[in-house]
């Protein structure tokens, strides 16, 4: 569980709040294996027996103060009596978890069954209306899943297209039983999916089908366009339909799935391979608002096409969650698929969304195997308390908030690298006092699938030897902060990276409401109150006779290098397609691709992702700088033969021209380069797509683009005045303005 705050000293009163101008929240990782330093929690049983405050219902912890018979709540300063129970438990200080460590991992006991099997189950819907191509790449994703997945596991394939087929692969050769979609949109299927074939005909075990699901794979066929034609007939004006019956599809497998959610299976997984956007049947989607000349019409296209145009795959994503199924979309696609209404069943059941452009230099199939090889934790509950002089303000991230407790959060299925974020306010006006300390405390609870050779943390063995098994942990971590002496410490003590973070958030629900101009101008206005915040905390500014001049402004933030960083990370981010306009060419599904990837993102790789990073080589063994600003100016003043440029969804090896004849391209595979390489594309999350450049001879673009820091802030390219350097003119300009507006000279 890794907690990562805006500032390491909080504000100590709202004032200081206001005048800091940083946000003032934490960004958290709850199912990280180990916090922040690296620490993992200690272990234990016997999570339910932990004391909790009878006031604001907090758990004890190492800060509470402890006598004999009482303690103290290190979060509301209530005494609470220690049962009997826990007297014993606590006459030997280090007998427990919780007053061992701060971060703690305790057993729960289960609600229920715990005789359930709760065999690991995934169901992969293969979108038939596509090309070779397309099924050629799934077929690869999913012989990928399959290696992945653990003995024991179920595993069921189903096609969709103008029709549903499922398959049985438990006989001697895979046989596909298929039920109509009726092409209206009102229509629902003719009979239900186990009418069609029996759940358990369609779960097969992998460990012992494998070879006959891949033998089920290589019969995949893309529908024809007589198939689709016949079909579906004439659809809306007259226009073809496409015969892509997807939420019919989904409705029905969540529905047939769902008969055995407790039985069977504590949490499924589909996996939906798209090729295009639903178009037929229950759930199909217009398409056409993409084509809308929004521009002459004067109406702001990003905020045409960034809301969802259906609440229909909202709302079966809460079908999903009462059966237990996370969903995971793969859209492998260029055409406009309209992800903006289609992202609730996946981020809202617990799953991802993945957008490929193309089948040539996909990475669906790495994507696939790193997904279902690490860890993941489901039916989570996640609570943040605070000490009681401030509370949470917003929360952020892929859950779905408790209908009954306030700041209780639900998250569907949570993996090692999920990552959510919460802002605070002040209760009142007062602040903190000087004798207490700003107190959070975390509680996750989650369950975990433990296979049948893994020992429970208890060290108990299972009752159902060779079976599944469920555990249920409760994960604490409580954390006690400083307050500044002033609003210099403030600055002193601020994490770049986090407050990046919290500011997405905000820039991506700005965007979804009031469009993408809208959040833009937030951003500039953020970093001008900010830039004004900190010439008057440090004093710089010089007000003359004139009055301020641009002369008396620091937008550079020179004296404070906690804050330096800043400016490049706001240029960028506006410079990024995710606040980029329409007009110059991003495609909305991308945009909405990339919203859902980046708030999920933990702050050092959502730092990446938005301002690259970007060091250079001597040769492939010896690194020269670690790090460059992104100029061309960096590359010719740095004298190195060969950069590497990391942008988080891409890796770019790039050889300038003065590289000699001798220097080995590509990098050999036992270099210092390619060893750098292969630990960054393990550490991250979704598979980076490697790229190898020289210059000179192959098309540079790939790389040029990224160059940020020459090219205009509001998107007309590459200008006569240098892009960064102008940003912060307009900045400094701005800046002079807001402050002598604010003073009144």
């Amino acid at each position: 569980m890794a907690v990562r705050p805006t500032t390491i000293r909080f504000p100590g009163n709202p004032i200081e709040q206001e005048a800091c101008g940083v946000p003032w929240g934490v960004t958290l990782t709850p199912f990280a294996a180990k916090d922040e330093n690296d620490i993992p929690p200690v272990y234990g049983s016997g999570g339910e027996l932990l004391p909790r405050c009878e006031n604001c219902w907090a758990y004890y912890n190492t800060y509470c103060e402890q006598d004999q018979w009482s303690w103290d709540c290190a979060l509301c300063g209530t005494t609470n009596g220690l049962s009997s129970e826990s007297i014993m438990r606590y006459s030997l200080p280090h007998s427990s978890p919780e007053n061992m460590s701060s971060f703690i991992d305790l057993e729960l006991p289960l609600e229920g069954s715990e005789e359930m099997q709760a065999r690991p189950v995934y169901v992969a819907a293969v979108d038939l209306s596509s090309s070779e191509e397309f099924l050629e790449l799934t077929k690869s994703a999913l012989l990928a899943a399959l290696e992945a997945l653990s003995p024991g596991s179920l595993f069921g394939l189903a096609t969709i297209s103008h029709k549903i087929g499922l398959y049985d692969v438990q006989g001697p050769i895979p046989v596909v039983k298929n039920v109509f979609i009726p092409p209206d949109s009102a229509g629902n299927l003719t009979m239900e999916l186990e009418d069609v074939m029996p759940l358990f005909s369609f779960l097969a075990p992998v460990d012992t089908c494998k070879d006959r699901i891949t033998s089920a794979l290589e019969t995949l066929k893309p529908t024809t366009s007589w198939e689709r034609t016949t079909a579906a007939g004439q659809g809306l004006d007259g226009v073809l339909l496409g015969g892509r019956g997807f939420g019919v599809a989904m409705e029905a497998l969540l529905k047939y799935l769902g008969s055995e959610y407790g039985n069977t299976y504590a949490l499924a997984r589909v996996f939906a391979f798209l090729s295009g956007p639903p178009d037929y049947g229950l759930g199909q989607l217009d398409t056409r608002r993409y084509g809308e000349q929004y521009a002459s019409k004067g109406e702001d296209a990003d905020l045409a096409l960034l809301p969802e145009q259906t609440p229909f795959y909202r709302d079966l994503a809460a079908v999903a969650v009462q059966a237990g199924v996370c969903v995971d979309i793969f859209a492998v696609t260029n055409e406009y698929t309209d992800l903006a209404s289609l992202k609730f069943l996946s981020i809202e059941s617990g799953g991802s969304l993945f957008l490929y452009s193309n089948t040539d230099d996909s990475t669906l199939p790495q994507d696939m195997y790193r997904m279902l090889s690490r860890p993941y934790a489901f039916n989570c509950v996640l609570r943040v308390r605070t000490s009681s002089e401030f509370k949470l303000g917003h929360s952020y991230g892929h859950f779905f908030p408790d209908p009954e407790y306030e700041n209780v959060q639900h998250i569907i299925c949570c993996d090692s690298f999920a990552t959510y974020a919460y802002d605070f306010d002040f209760v009142n006006d007062v602040g903190f006092s000087s004798k207490e300390l700003p107190t959070i405390q975390i509680a996750f609870q989650y369950t975990v699938v433990v296979p049948p050779d893994e020992p429970s943390i208890s060290g108990s063995s299972s009752s159902k030897r060779g079976k599944y098994s469920l555990k249920r942990r409760m994960r604490i971590r409580t954390l006690q902060f400083e307050t500044a002496r002033s609003v210099n410490d403030i600055y002193d003590t601020v994490d770049p990276e986090v407050v990046l973070s919290i500011l997405v958030h905000e820039v991506i629900l700005s965007s979804l409401e009031n469009g993408v101009r809208e959040a833009r101008i937030l951003l500039h206005e953020w970093l001008v109150n900010l830039t004004a915040q900190y010439n008057d905390a440090y004093k710089i500014a010089e007000y003359t006779r004139g009055g301020l001049s641009t002369s008396h402004v620091d937008v550079a933030f020179t004296q404070c290098p906690q804050l330096q960083h800043l400016p490049r990370l706001i240029f960028a981010l506006l410079r990024s397609p995710l606040l980029r306009f329409h007009e110059e060419g991003v495609h909305p599904d991308y945009r909405i691709y990339l919203q859902c990837l980046f708030s999920a993102l933990e702050p050092s790789s959502l730092n990446r992702a938005v301002y690259p990073s970007l060091s250079s080589y001597d040769t492939p063994d010896k690194q020269a700088y670690p790090r460059h600003s992104l100029s061309r100016a960096a590359l010719i003043t740095s004298g190195s033969p060969i950069f590497l440029l990391d942008a988080f969804t891409h890796l770019i090896v790039f050889y300038s021209s003065t590289a000699g004849a001798t220097m080995p391209f590509p990098p050999p595979q036992d270099c210092l380069l390619r060893s750098t390489i292969n630990k960054l594309k393990q550490e991250r999350i979704i598979t980076p797509k490697l790229i190898f450049i020289r210059g000179g001879i192959d098309d540079a673009t790939a790389f040029e683009n990224y160059l940020i820091e020459e090219q205009d802030v509001e998107g007309s390219g590459f200008t006569s005045v240098m892009g960064f350097v102008s940003f912060l003119d307009e900045i400094n300009h701005d800046v002079v303005e807001y402050m002598t507006k604010s003073n009144g000279k």
